[in-house]
């Protein structure tokens, strides 16, 4: 008997020719390197950095959600000071009417004293908007009382409004499109916790606002603390000359040692392009007007864009859903702790929102949205029916509590983190800080008119004929997110930049060779 041979490179000979088995192909391709920017210490340098600038926005998420939970000691008339009815509508909305100029400066900090400093301010403000409800009560004054507390609210306003894009921008400039999604993210997820926090906060402690404030005015001291050790982004660094510094910020955030004089191609690569670009974006500000700027089709068709975006949101009742958690739920019939259903929106909100990363990056943008505000209005038009024909829907007792939750969950998964999502992709860099402030000043704007008119609109309306108008609004938004939203995911925001001005959606090689047909530049990038 014969046996066939072995052969020790583990391949087998058919009519002479060596054949690979197939469970070895494949085996012998080229394994892809990650980016500096992806790779474990980078990431976590940015990510850490990113968490470290949004725990000051725990204190956004907060000052909104503060009404929810303190307005029932508030307006309670056997309280030794309390509000009347008009007093407690000014107290929950003149944050939101604060907001648009927290809005509009933001715009004009990001571009003069940074993103690390825009962010610094912000949250020395809020610390002054809750150090000043903390301490309103040592007046024996009703008036001044009064005229204290909702000062505290409108630099709280202030704070919200400034906060909402800084750490956005902030993201977007460290990190490369694979993982700018989840860093951008961080601002809702601060947001979201913020509310959670203040919800639990609600719920144990019900019959003293004023500690409420305390604890938040030490938390907000600490998150202020917080941003100290964070790194100025290298963009705009560069953006104001300061090469040195953006050199030592980029390598931070790449994950390489500060001192290292090693030459690294990858790196002197995406140096040389992020000089360039703000060279670019340096000398096209320095030639253009304010009106050559915003009549720039890379900056107003974003611009009037997102506009209309947060115009859908805030009118569609997310803000009003959030602020009212308790009242609403009461409203609507929910058999159960009115606190503990606002608990149940606070958890559901925070949940969703750390799934909204990996969401947006499988499903894309478009998708994600029009998913979202499809929810919105089905839960929107249930809760108007059960207010309809309470009789037919008595036997679904939890269906108004499932509803408020399931509205919260839809609304995070697009429609309400969307927005502030994109604001920090689609804007020139030139322009970037000014029209991100701007689209939310005017976002905000429309939040305010929300929040004010709930009541009003509730007496006039009734609170079904609210709700059913709030899910058509939400309708309309799965429309104007199909027509008019752009997908961006997995895209530089030098390739979205393109896209505005052009109208097309291009590779970042074909940006760099048609910014050198136009002789915006007289090298060609190296891509990262």
């Amino acid at each position: 008997m014969s046996s066939a041979p072995f052969s020790d490179d583990k391949t087998t000979l058919k009519n002479d020719e060596q054949v690979t088995p197939i469970l070895c192909q494949g085996l012998n391709k080229p394994r892809r390197t990650k980016p500096l920017g992806e790779r474990s210490k980078a990431v976590w340098r940015q990510e850490f950095m990113v968490f470290l600038g949004n725990v000051g926005v725990l204190g956004a998420g907060m000052a909104v959600a503060l009404p929810s939970v303190t307005l029932d000691q508030l307006t309670n008339a056997n309280e030794s000071f309390h509000l009347t009815i008009e007093e407690a509508s000014w107290f929950s909305s003149i944050n939101t009417m604060a907001c648009p100029l927290g809005g509009l400066l933001v715009g004009y900090l990001l571009d003069r004293v940074g993103r690390k400093n825009t962010i610094l301010g912000t949250h020395i403000t809020g610390v002054l908007g809750w150090a000043l409800l903390a301490s309103c009560t040592m007046y024996s004054d009703r008036t001044t009382i009064l005229i204290q507390m909702l000062l505290a609210r409108f630099l709280s306003g202030v704070m919200i409004g400034l906060c909402l894009s800084p750490v956005g921008v902030y993201s977007a400039e460290i990190g490369l499109p694979r993982i700018r999604g989840r860093l951008i993210l961080g601002t809702s997820i601060g947001i979201a916790a913020g509310i959670l926090f203040m919800y639990i906060l609600g719920y144990f402690i019900r019959n003293n606002w004023q500690l409420i404030a305390i604890i938040s005015t030490v938390f907000q001291i600490i998150s202020t603390l917080c941003v100290l050790p964070m790194p100025e982004t290298p963009s705009w660094l560069m953006q104001k000359g300061h090469l040195e510094k953006a050199r030592r910020s980029l390598k931070y955030f790449r994950g390489l040692n500060m001192n290292d004089i090693a030459y690294c191609e990858e790196f002197e690569n995406e140096f040389n392009q992020i000089k360039r670009s703000s060279e670019i974006s340096r000398n096209t500000a320095q030639t253009e007007s304010l009106l050559q700027v915003v009549c720039a089709p890379e900056v107003y068709k974003p611009l009037l864009i997102m506009i209309g975006f947060f115009g859908v949101q805030q009118c569609s009742g997310i803000v009003v859903v959030v602020v009212f958690a308790v009242q609403i739920a009461t409203a609507a019939g929910v058999s159960t702790d009115p606190f503990l259903c606002a608990v149940m929106v606070g958890v559901a909100r925070i949940i969703t929102t750390l799934f909204m990363s990996s969401l947006f990056e499988r499903w894309g943008r478009r998708p994600a949205g029009m998913f979202s505000a499809s929810g919105m209005t089905v839960c929107m038009l249930l809760l108007a029916l059960s207010g309809w024909y309470p009789k037919a829907f008595a036997r679904v007792s939890v269906l108004p509590a499932v509803c408020i939750v399931m509205h919260i969950i839809f609304s995070t998964m697009g429609l309400l983190t969307l927005p502030f999502f994109m604001i920090s992709e689609v804007f020139p860099q030139r322009f970037r800080g000014t029209a991100s402030g701007l689209a939310v000043s005017l976002g905000l704007l429309a939040s305010f008119a929300v929040v004010k008119l709930y009541p009003s609109m509730v007496i006039v309306m009734g609170t079904a004929y609210v709700f059913a108008f709030y899910g058509c609004i939400s309708l309309v938004g799965v429309a104007y997110i199909y027509f008019l939203i752009p997908e961006t995911r997995g895209r530089t925001l030098l390739e979205i930049e393109e896209y505005f001005r052009t109208g097309r959606m291009v590779s970042l090689d074909q940006v760099l060779e048609q910014n050198l047909e136009r002789g915006e530049c007289k090298e060609l990038f190296i891509k990262t």
